[in-house]
């Protein structure tokens, strides 16, 4: 081994070769410096303003995808959608499986004692302030790849999984793959007035009945019948 060698060239070529991109040495100690560690080292910047900018590059993407993509889905659909695959939640995932990035986070020593290496909110936080980097070195034509080759595996099970998203979404992308239109949901109210019983039908658009669920309210009746009528799609061929 050469004299030369600098472990931490390695840790950083692996950081990114796994994120798909150069960032310059400086620039990616920026990204990955946590506001823990930048309070204990005067004069060094955080990673807050990059997080900031990454946060935008990776929505825009994620919704020039999604509406590229699925000319069906509606605004509402795509939001639920777009929200769930850049959660924290997700990134967090993300940074672990893909990134394995707790290891190169700069967190300052009581950061780093209560675990904030494997903590969701730093996870995803340093995700974005990673792609905020590579935007500012690269523009958006950079950028995109690499989100893509972070996101594009969460987004496509987003938009498949009946239970990621509230279940009416989940029901109204199930009918139109199936090419049955959207669901309606006819409601009823009964029981006492200090009690009231909310039951919802779920129609398609040919009038056939799917699905029928009550709730102690319009919406936990709808969300109930449309789990039961996603079920009842799902097993048909």
């Amino acid at each position: 081994m050469s004299e030369n060698h600098n472990p931490e060239n390695d840790a950083s070529a692996r950081l990114l070769k796994a994120l798909g991109a150069e960032i310059s040495p400086e620039l990616l100690v920026h990204a990955l410096t946590h506001r823990s560690f930048a309070h204990e080292h005067e004069g060094m910047p955080n990673n807050e303003r990059l997080e900031f900018l990454g946060d935008a590059v990776l929505e825009l993407v994620t919704t020039e995808t999604l509406f590229s993509k699925h000319p069906d889905f509606s605004e509402g659909q795509m939001a639920k959608m777009r929200a769930k695959a850049v959660s924290e939640e997700s990134l967090s995932a993300i940074a672990r499986t893909k990134l394995n990035l707790g290891q190169y986070i700069l967190l300052g020593r009581g950061e780093a004692d209560s675990g904030g290496a494997d903590k969701d909110s730093i996870l995803c936080d340093t995700v974005e302030s990673l792609i905020g980097a590579v935007f500012v070195e690269h523009g958006i034509e950079g950028a995109r790849p690499v989100v893509h080759g972070l996101i594009d595996e969460t987004l496509a099970e987003v938009t498949q999984e009946g239970p990621a998203l509230d279940w009416k979404t989940s029901l109204t992308v199930k009918a139109h793959k199936k090419g049955l239109g959207e669901p309606q949901y006819r409601m009823e109210v009964g029981g006492p007035e200090f009690r009231p019983e909310f039951t919802a039908h779920v129609i398609l658009p040919d009038g056939s009945e799917i699905a029928v669920a009550t709730g102690s309210s319009k919406r936990k009746a709808q969300l109930a019948a449309a789990e039961i009528a996603w079920h009842e799609l799902d097993h048909r061929h």
